[in-house]
């Protein structure tokens, strides 16, 4: 919390300022969200605009390469508004990043597709969906460090968990737009250019964003923001690379871990999983989109139970659940998923895989910023988050859409379970549960009065 309080403020006091920031960190987190997702969900919709109509799956897995393509982009992001926030504040660089992605969909609303200016519209494409990902690159780190920063102590977890609750939110947001607009509009007008109102209704929303965000409070101190500016010799700055790659390059390498097999997780079962039931399993495009949202809706709504669980249980035994779920169910789920063409048994199996996955998205962003100082924390978590993103979860679609249009299925199967036996040995060997963090020593314990050799036991490894 801000160091220039006069007075420490009552326990209802300071939720009701954690539930006033978080809300307004919150929304704009929804609206970037929302942004990123609208292009999957409507890509098999102007697919066939940008790029080659003649085969359909050919023309699927090059609107998935240009997914995956703005994922590159998220380190750079992440490095340039993690530096950003850690310099000059939270508030400053969460809306810049909101601003960016404002203006990426508002140019997608508007661009000329290939009938009109050939290859320029695939490039032009390209161009805004990596702007779009050097701004969602910055989103992440800031607002987990963000929202970590203004909870209170007790109910971290639970405040955290909104993150995910926004994040989620927004993916089913565009399913429900994609819902709506496929009820009140024929295929052909919205293959034509009903596709585009998603992405006009992403830009307005991020100007609503802007101006709450206008009223948030900074959590950086003003000390940070003044050391951050000058240079003293032998010391890193805050936010600098090498503080991070001086001093805590251990916590960086175990955020990368962390992410690791979450992310893989996450994108197959909220992501990759519309287009694996359109193509693999065979069910019409109407069933998945409404089974899609009903699954996605009831796993939103259980971000903030296993975010308060987490305040009693401590943040490991979670993670621990994703991966030994993860690891002995994703190949049954998937591989039955894939003979499916019941929509109910679908939405079940979809449902399964969410619980698992919900173990690790509830409280990740909080994990994470608990390993880092307040000098380094948006750099160290936006920067770990967004290299394992980048290699493993952006790449997601574009390997299931690969391994889709060669007939080897089964072999992404085996990928997700691999990538998540991974993370589960870094939660395992790598994590304590219950221990003084980062985040206690700066703004209260949350586990209540520690003994003092608790200190040793501080996250900076």
């Amino acid at each position: 919390m801000s160091t220039q309080q006069a007075a420490p403020l009552s326990e209802a006091a300071q939720t009701r300022k954690a539930v006033s920031n978080i809300l307004k960190g919150s929304a704009g987190n929804l609206v970037e969200w929302f942004d990123l997702y609208v292009y999957t969900v409507f890509a098999a919709y102007f697919q066939s605009h940008f790029f080659n109509s003649k085969d359909e799956l050919q023309a699927g897995l090059e609107a998935m390469a240009v997914f995956s393509t703005s994922f590159l982009m998220r380190p750079i992001g992440s490095w340039f508004f993690g530096r950003y926030a850690d310099r000059k504040g939270r508030k400053a660089a969460l809306t810049l990043s909101v601003t960016l992605m404002s203006a990426g969909s508002f140019a997608i609303a508007i661009l000329p597709t290939q009938d009109v200016i050939g290859l320029w519209a695939m490039i032009l494409l390209v161009f805004v969906r990596v702007v779009q990902g050097f701004s969602v690159g910055g989103e992440y780190g800031t607002s987990a460090t963000y929202m970590s920063e203004a909870a209170t102590a007790k109910r971290r977890g639970f405040f955290s968990s909104f993150q995910y609750v926004t994040l989620i939110g927004g993916q089913m947001l565009a399913l429900l737009v994609l819902v709506i607009l496929q009820n009140t509009m024929s295929k052909e007008d919205l293959t034509e250019w009903g596709w585009r109102i998603p992405f006009a209704i992403g830009g307005v929303a991020a100007l609503v964003v802007l101006w709450l965000r206008r009223s948030m409070e900074e959590t950086v101190s003003a000390d940070q923001i003044r050391a951050a500016h000058v240079k003293v010799e032998g010391e890193a700055q805050p936010g600098s690379m090498k503080l991070l790659f001086t001093k805590h390059w251990k916590p960086l390498l175990i955020c990368i871990g962390i992410t690791l097999g979450g992310t893989v997780a996450f994108y197959t079962y909220t992501n990759f999983i519309l287009k694996f039931m359109n193509d693999t399993s065979g069910i019409a495009k109407t069933d998945t989109s409404v089974i899609n949202f009903w699954a996605l809706f009831i796993f939103m709504l259980l971000q903030p139970v296993y975010g308060m669980l987490s305040d009693k249980i401590g943040r490991r035994p979670l993670l621990i659940w994703f991966g030994v779920t993860g690891v002995l169910f994703t190949w049954p789920l998937l591989s039955t998923l894939a003979g499916t063409k019941d929509p109910f048994v679908a939405f079940l199996l979809m449902m399964g895989g969410l619980l698992m996955v919900g173990g690790y998205t509830s409280i990740n962003a909080l994990v994470k910023a608990e390993l880092f100082p307040a000098s380094i924390r948006a750099l160290g978590v936006g920067l770990g988050y967004a290299i394992a993103n980048s290699l493993f979860g952006g790449t997601v679609p574009l390997i299931g859409a690969a391994l889709q249009k060669a007939g080897q299925v089964d072999m992404f199967f085996t990928y997700v379970t691999a990538a998540i036996f991974i993370s589960l040995l870094v939660y395992v060997f790598a994590l304590k549960n219950k221990k003084a963090t980062h985040l206690d020593t700066e703004q209260g314990h949350a586990w209540g009065n520690r003994k003092d050799d608790d200190k040793k036991d501080l996250v900076n490894v």
